[in-house]
């Protein structure tokens, strides 16, 4: 059964954390699996790669032809395609806002400091494929860099049984990426990350996956780069009250469990009635959608149905959590707004839903998972850039400044950046 939490019990606080805790452990615990596959990739490359493909994804081929994109690409319904199209607009247009302009600053002494935004050299977009697709994901990981302009985009996306979806390859070709492989889970992560004879190492892998993949990701940071939050199984936690719609609630947690057995959905409520009447629909509702065994392990597993006494309590709870996706699906939205600092995204009021984000309304959907919102942001421009600052310093610069980096250099013991700049400053 779903857990069911109540905040007037005394071990309400403790059974909280037991409960995020577990899950926790439970994505640390494909970190143990990860190791062997990337050292395997680093010691046989493409051999190895090529053995996990059929292994896991029944799949024999690493780069498919450009005959075998087009064709695939012919498939798919105009109607998607538009709504791809749409989507791509419409992120395009927030991101484009989100560029950051260079520094140039020149003191007193005319020393001059700049500093300049770059873009990464290289990135490789990682989309979940296999049995499910995500075309909306292309979109939100490579219209940000994009915009940033990075100069080598790859995408690598697990076909099933040798087809990658034709969806996914679409977004692929309307956002110019040239280079495809149809590779997954660690092996993939590994293979981008260390280069193999088919596939040139990148300096950046972005996109969100499993706990297999993040782990990957995980494991390879600091040889690559990867976006500065864990992007792992989804969570959406969603506050609502007497007058929120409870079959409304129902599917959005629903929507949310869909995704993966270890996507995590908890719902927040003075309401003890309607807490009662969502969960009743969840069990309703789960009957129509094909992804239902999926939806209820992920939802009997981590989902959390809470009874909360006061506006103050569900602040401090959603701020604890740090939620993926949040829905203040409140009348009174407003108060709870500058009093949250931890969530991914914030949805606003009833018709404002997580779905609608994760697609066409410009906001992006990779986000930070796992807790990570207390540290850490969404995708966006910035994670495609790198930042180098420029100095130039004047002679008067360095003869007025120079005396009191001496003083701090020698009371730090570095009695040689002392010298460095005592040689610089002394006269004939």
């Amino acid at each position: 059964m779903i857990k069911i939490l109540n905040s007037y019990n005394k071990s309400f606080d403790r059974e909280l954390d037991k409960l995020l805790s577990n899950r926790k452990s439970k994505i640390k615990s494909s970190f143990v699996s990860v190791i062997n596959i990337i050292k395997d990739i680093k010691k046989n490359g493409d051999k190895a790669l090529l053995r996990y493909e059929r292994r896991f994804n029944k799949n024999s081929t690493i780069i498919p032809t450009s005959k075998k994109i087009s064709k695939s690409i012919k498939t798919l319904d105009k109607k998607v395609k538009q709504a791809i199209d749409t989507a791509y607009n419409r992120i395009y247009k927030f991101h484009s806002l989100q560029k950051f302009k260079n520094i140039s600053y020149t003191d007193k002494f005319k020393n001059k400091l700049e500093y300049k935004y770059l873009p990464i050299d290289s990135v490789a977009i990682y989309v979940p494929g296999s049995t499910a697709s995500y075309p909306s994901t292309v979109l939100m990981n490579a219209i940000p860099a994009i915009v940033a302009g990075v100069k080598r985009l790859i995408m690598i996306n697990p076909s099933f049984k040798g087809k990658q979806n034709p969806a996914v390859l679409y977004a692929a070709k309307k956002c110019k990426i040239k280079e495809i492989y149809s590779i997954g889970g660690p092996s993939a992560i590994a293979a981008v990350a260390y280069g193999t004879r088919k596939i040139k190492q990148v300096d950046k892998i972005v996109g969100p996956g499993n706990a297999y993949v993040a782990a990957a990701k995980k494991e390879v940071f600091g040889d690559v780069g990867i976006e500065g939050m864990t992007a792992g199984p989804s969570e959406v936690t969603i506050v609502c009250d007497k007058h929120s719609n409870p079959v409304w609630i129902a599917s959005d947690l629903i929507g949310q469990a869909e995704h993966d057995p270890l996507a995590q959905c908890i719902l927040i409520s003075k309401d003890k009635k309607l807490i009662s009447k969502i969960k009743f629909e969840i069990f309703k509702q789960l009957k129509e959608i094909p992804r239902q065994s999926i939806a209820r392990k992920s939802l009997l597993s981590n989902g959390i149905l809470m009874h909360i006494n006061s506006d103050k309590k569900i602040i401090e709870i959603v701020n604890k959590i740090a939620p993926e996706h949040l829905e203040l699906n409140v009348k009174n939205y407003k108060s709870f707004i500058p009093k949250i600092n931890n969530a991914g995204s914030i949805c606003l009021g009833k018709y404002a839903v997580m779905a609608m984000t994760d697609y066409n309304i410009g906001s992006n959907h990779v986000l930070p998972t796992n807790g990570s919102a207390k540290y850490s942001s969404g995708i966006s421009v910035n994670d495609f850039y790198k930042r180098i600052s420029y100095i130039n310093l004047s002679k008067k610069g360095i003869e007025s400044l120079g005396p009191s980096v001496i003083t701090l250099a020698n009371y730090e013991g570095l009695a040689g950046h002392a010298n460095s700049v005592k040689k610089r400053i002394r006269r004939n």
